[in-house]
């Protein structure tokens, strides 16, 4: 009896580890199947009970509002929604990391930050299912491809960190037309410290400007905020980047010219510093009266006449190769420079090509305490300044400056 009890044990052990074995791989059996079969396993939990809620469960599907999620147009926002299921949740990044901005509205994601062209975007989106639980997919497009022809570039003046004249203004000029010219301005903003009320006027389709009432105040700092980034142009145009600059006023410098006493009068912040002799523009070449900005200046620089329309053969030609203290005054040729040539006619007559001309060794000086920005301001004459000759923009009123822009 003990003998043949000992002989039976180690079979019934046997036989009850293969027991147990077989229910095991059942159990896993059946686990495997319930994940295979769930696509939305991976956020609910296991168990029976589970897989029977998943089959009952809505599926969710993540749709961009778009047709084609390879060429994304970068001029709308981006619209995503969930089916099957209550969105919750959106975080859309580009590939280098860049999170674009937006919210969920009425089960709606729209973004509110601009695209990028030709760039891959992963939307992360999470939905709550109907079985209460929450699922997260990524969705994936790519923007539109833009060309350079397609894409505008702003260029910005003053430069940054540059110190200018009161007479400055900021000038935005875009190397691709641009015919919405109001939705451009509404992402164009210049703010000043001390704050001074300003308006854009746009020269042109390629030129925008910007002045304040009057003359900027001494000492004022001025950030300039091009946010064009993708902002639509119109006809098929983008902003290709957008800029920020930074700028300071100098001292508030304003020379007087006065054409019929052949005199200028140079203030600085208020202070008259000196009375200079000066020769303008003889009959033919009258120089113009109104307000003009120092544009550029030249240590030295090379004049001929052949550049403002009078050719070599012309008995008033001149080619002149090193006038010194040359500073630009508008875009037809008139500049404050030296001139040891007219030096007898200085003060008493007017005998240049339209030109200021100073003694060399007042020209210096002038020139040494001026900067791009500076004011002169031009009367005597019956001939008148324009808005667009150079930095023309004080020759109009506020009021009318105002009219040239978009938003007015």
């Amino acid at each position: 009896m003990h003998a043949h009890d000992r002989t039976s044990t180690p079979s019934v052990r046997r036989v009850g580890a293969a027991l147990s074995g077989v229910l095991l791989c059942a159990a896993l059996a059946a686990c495997q199947s319930s994940t295979s079969s769930d696509p939305d396993a991976s956020s609910a939990p296991r168990g029976g009970d589970a897989t029977q809620a998943a089959e009952k469960a809505d599926p969710v599907r993540f749709a961009l509002g778009v047709r084609n999620p390879n060429a994304m147009p970068i001029g709308q926002p981006v619209e995503l929604t969930a089916e099957g299921g209550e969105l919750t949740k959106v975080v859309v990044t580009a590939g280098d990391g860049t999170r674009l901005a937006g919210e969920v509205d009425g089960g709606t994601w729209l973004s509110t930050g601009r695209l990028e062209p030709g760039t891959d975007y992963v939307a992360r989106s999470s939905a709550v299912r109907s079985d209460g639980q929450e699922v997260t997919r990524p969705v994936r497009f790519r923007t539109q491809e833009l060309t350079l022809d397609q894409q505008t570039y702003p260029s910005v003046a003053p430069l940054a960190g540059e110190t200018v004249g009161v007479g400055m203004p900021v000038v935005v000029t875009f190397d691709v037309p641009v015919s919405d010219k109001a939705a451009f301005e509404r992402h164009m903003t210049v703010t000043s410290t001390p704050a001074q009320p300003g308006t854009w006027h746009w020269m042109s389709d390629n030129e925008a400007h910007y002045r304040p009432r009057t003359y900027w105040q001494a000492g004022t700092d001025v950030s300039v905020d091009i946010d064009v980034n993708s902002v639509p142009a119109g006809n098929g145009i983008y902003g290709q980047k957008s800029r920020t600059v930074d700028f300071q006023v100098g001292d508030a410098h304003v020379y007087k010219v006065n054409a019929q006493t052949h005199q200028m009068q140079v203030f600085s912040n208020g202070t008259l510093l000196r009375t200079l002799p000066i020769t303008t523009g003889k009959p033919g070449f009258t120089t113009r009266s109104g307000t003009k900005v120092i544009m550029e200046m030249f240590d030295e620089r090379r004049m001929n006449s052949e550049t403002v329309g009078i050719s070599a053969d012309d008995p008033e030609a001149y080619d002149i190769d090193d006038v010194q203290w040359a500073m630009r005054l508008t875009y037809s040729g008139e500049f404050i420079h030296a001139a040891p040539w007219s030096v007898g006619s200085q003060g008493s007559a007017n005998v240049s090509h339209g030109c200021t001309g100073l003694s060399t060794a007042d020209a210096g000086w002038l020139y040494a305490m001026s900067r791009r920005g500076d004011v002169v301001e031009y009367t005597g004459t019956d001939r008148w300044m324009t808005l667009t000759n150079g930095y023309g923009d004080w020759n109009a009123s506020y009021a009318d400056y105002k009219a040239g822009s978009a938003l007015s």
